[in-house]
């Protein structure tokens, strides 16, 4: 990456889904070698996943100034409330590709989500909305990913900025008490491992 960076193919690089533990390997690294660091991480984060953003990646700000690029801010559609009622055809949950992402807890964040609609409702947006400026208002993302399917499901998605300064501190413990979320560090994906020790 620094080769790339150094030929002016990128300005930064950065990780996606890695451990604090072996990011801050990599940076120990480049700064021994000489080379540029990473710069920031990919991580799923949203109301109901915080684990790797909100502890896991807590010595990266400290240490290193770390970003977040983030991404599934609406939990695979389950904070926008399409799955109050079931999964309807074509969704990405019914493809099982999806859903083995979620399935130990769908039923679960699904009735959590349903809690939260009430709270959108009060700050006089849609679910949507409250789950993308919730992210949106972490001090350590820089970006939100969306998934827009439509040019009006981005106009909702990037209406998100209105609502932000409108997350009080009663607002957002009320989301904490709904969510629910235990911190703990991540643990990784048999996938994602299998494929750093078949390549790294």
């Amino acid at each position: 990456m620094d080769y790339v960076i150094k030929r002016d193919w990128a300005f930064y690089w950065g990780t996606s889904e890695w451990s604090a533990h072996d990011i801050i390997e990599a940076c120990e690294i480049a700064d021994r070698l000489g080379l540029i660091r990473p710069a920031f991480d990919q991580p799923q984060y949203h109301i109901l996943e915080r684990s790797r953003v909100e502890f896991d990646y807590n010595v990266l700000y400290e240490k290193y100034g770390y970003g977040l690029t983030t991404w599934s801010p609406l939990a695979f559609g389950i904070l926008t409330g399409k799955y109050s009622n079931g999964i309807p055809e074509g969704s990405r949950l019914s493809m099982s590709s999806y859903m083995n992402y979620v399935a130990d807890s769908f039923e679960t964040n699904v009735a959590k989500a349903d809690k939260l609609a009430t709270i959108a409702k009060e700050v006089g947006c849609t679910l949507a909305q409250l789950a993308i400026a919730w992210c949106v208002s972490n001090e350590h993302v820089s970006t939100v990913i969306l998934g827009a399917s439509s040019v009006a499901q981005l106009d909702e998605n990037l209406d998100s900025l209105n609502f932000v300064d409108k997350l009080t501190s009663d607002i957002r413990a009320r989301i904490d008490e709904i969510a629910n979320v235990r911190l703990s560090i991540p643990v990784p994906e048999a996938r994602l491992v299998a494929m750093r020790e078949q390549w790294l």
